[in-house]
């Protein structure tokens, strides 16, 4: 009974045999991985080396790109591991911090920017008062805030599905998420949705409502503006706005995917929109703030021009 209701193992179901075929996988992953570590290292390094970008939207900006190695390395360490391997059984153990790390990682970036997004209506709707209302002690506090929360209701979610009896051990993802061990649950899951809503309220749809009243604040104040105004706010923005665009379809598409008969889909289909929700946000960030933002985009062009003259130098 012990080994039924408290299986050692979880079975992901949703991996495609892909036969001969595993290895280009495995090394285009890897390759993939790889753009997502040093994309983001680049971020971090810039910012936290320039003392000019020790500002509070750079800070918020850097905070995003180490969140990103955060999840990513939860997700990929046990995916490259299954795409070697014919078997797809994770320990209970890790399977519950994997769930844990991923879901942080999702928390996390969504109270980031949500912070990202009152720092953006300050500086626009009020940019005279931006200096003495987001102040460096602010940024400490939010920024603890964007951290501390998420990793404690976190936590609890995860801790009161580590505690249900199950009555199976097949999960229909390729990494573990915490809706699916719940319903293996044996017995009523009331606490769980109970708590699992409140979470959810309070990491998901609190920051995605306020995110969309203060852009709606700066549309409006925009609409009473110069040409030249809505062009500066457009260009100190919209990295801000692609950035929540992304995350939110991919939070769509990962809650859609959790809410639905996996089995009834194209597997290669459904493994595609898995792999959006823990992919996609880790390379796009830093693509578009190291792109869209000048400040940043000229240091990483000086960096690279530097660099040029160096080999250029050594020949």
């Amino acid at each position: 009974m012990e080994n039924a209701t408290h299986p050692s193992y979880f079975n992901l179901t949703m991996f495609v045999n892909i036969g001969n075929y595993r290895y280009p996988t495995f090394v285009l992953c890897l390759l993939l991985y790889a753009l997502i570590i040093s994309a983001n290292l680049v971020i971090i390094l810039i910012i936290s080396r320039e003392k000019t970008l020790h500002e509070p939207m750079y800070i918020f900006i850097m905070c995003l790109s180490i969140n990103s190695l955060w999840g990513s390395a939860g997700f990929f360490f046990r995916f490259f591991k299954d795409l070697l391997s014919d078997t797809h059984l994770i320990p209970r153990s890790a399977c519950l911090f994997q769930i844990y790390v991923i879901y942080t990682y999702a928390s996390y970036e969504l109270t980031l920017l949500g912070i990202m997004a009152y720092d953006r209506y300050v500086a626009v709707c009020q940019p005279l008062h931006y200096h003495n209302k987001v102040t460096s002690k602010l940024v400490s506090k939010l920024v603890a805030f964007a951290w501390i929360y998420p990793a404690f209701s976190v936590a609890a979610c995860v801790y009161l599905a580590s505690r249900l009896p199950l009555c199976g051990n097949k999960i229909p993802k390729i990494f573990c998420a915490n809706w699916p061990v719940v319903k293996l649950s044996c017995v009523s899951t009331v606490i769980n949705n109970l708590v699992g809503m409140l979470v959810s309220v309070s990491t998901v749809f609190l920051p995605l409502a306020f995110v969309l009243y203060t852009y709606a604040r700066i549309f409006l104040v925009c609409r009473k503006r110069s040409s030249e105004f809505r062009g500066k706010v457009i260009q100190s923005c919209l990295p801000h706005v692609i950035t929540f665009v992304n995350y939110s379809i991919t939070v769509f598409c990962d809650v859609a995917l959790s809410r639905i008969d996996l089995e009834a889909l194209n597997p290669f289909l459904a493994v595609i929109l898995s792999l959006e929700f823990v992919v996609i946000p880790p390379i796009v960030n830093p693509l578009v703030y190291g792109l869209k933002l000048p400040e940043i985009r000229k240091i990483i062009l000086r960096m690279l021009s530097c660099s040029k003259s160096d080999k250029q130098m050594n020949r």
